[in-house]
């Protein structure tokens, strides 16, 4: 087995809204002569796909709604805000002061509807210190800009991965991530919310162990584990490096959703 390699990529410039993040990608994969290979995997930062696909809100362009009013009193959170976290979800599962949780519109379970502030400052690139993966400041003090997750990972993930193979002629794998929190445990780690062209789980179920026993209930979120080895190369504050090279994932290429990684409800004891 070859050794899994993570390299983050140099010379992502600032990302706008309508920017081609195929063409910047692997313009930046020429420029630091890094030569993309079949079966290599790119992990982007949901934060890029959101700036160039104009998911970026002005707070001043919000009035909340008497239900997000009501919430925003009870969390200590801008009403404004409140109401984005409403409209990006589809279900209310819990909340306190500092933090609501929900059911996102793409199914997943995170806090505050994965909406941003960290490293977003509207179109005034000279303030914006890049792509970095998100934190969990609530502080809206310092602007009234706020980014959306992308509506769409998959399909992000899947226009980049094929404008990326027909530029390169080479096939390889898109991942697009976010950085959330979990339950029981504290600290924020790199989550799969898109991908394309790779693995979102692997079943292992009745493969042989050291001893030849049989594997029973073994699935393996292999999207999770590459999003949180991603993030760790990433950081989370200013290190502007929303683009990170794998190579050595040890799995074939596959297709796959982000939905394969959901536990269906009937299956969930916790909720």
């Amino acid at each position: 087995m070859q050794p899994l390699t993570l390299v983050p990529l140099p010379d992502i410039p600032l990302i706008r809204q309508g920017d081609n993040l195929a063409d910047i990608v692997v313009n930046a994969l020429k420029a630091n002569k890094l030569e993309i290979k079949d079966n290599d995997i790119l992990v982007l930062t949901s934060k890029i796909v959101s700036k160039a696909e104009g998911r970026i809100v002005n707070l001043e362009t919000i009035s909340p709604s008497l239900r997000a009013n009501e919430l925003a009193e009870q969390t200590e959170k801008d009403p404004r805000l409140v109401e984005l976290i409403l409209r990006e979800s589809r279900e209310l599962l819990r909340f306190r002061p500092g933090a609501i949780i929900v059911r996102h519109n793409l199914g997943f379970v995170c806090a505050n509807a994965g909406i941003d502030h960290s490293n977003v400052m509207g179109q005034e690139p000279d303030k914006d210190p890049g792509g970095g993966v998100k934190s969990q400041s609530s502080n809206l003090e310092q602007n009234n800009w706020v980014l959306l997750l992308p509506e769409d990972p998959d399909k992000s993930a899947t226009e980049i991965r094929l404008e990326i193979e027909q530029k390169i002629d080479r096939k390889i794998g898109v991942m697009i991530i976010d950085s959330h929190g979990r339950p029981w445990r504290l600290g924020t780690v790199g989550t799969c919310v898109g991908l394309s062209g790779i693995p979102a789980i692997i079943d292992e179920r009745g493969w042989k162990d050291l001893f030849g026993n049989t594997l029973q209930v073994t699935v393996v979120g292999v999207a999770d584990e590459l999003a949180a080895a991603g993030s760790l190369v990433m950081g989370q504050a200013a290190e502007a490096t929303p683009v990170v090279l794998v190579r050595g994932f040890p799995y074939p290429l596959a297709n796959a959703t982000m939905k394969d990684l959901l536990r269906p409800p009937e299956q969930d004891l916790f909720q």
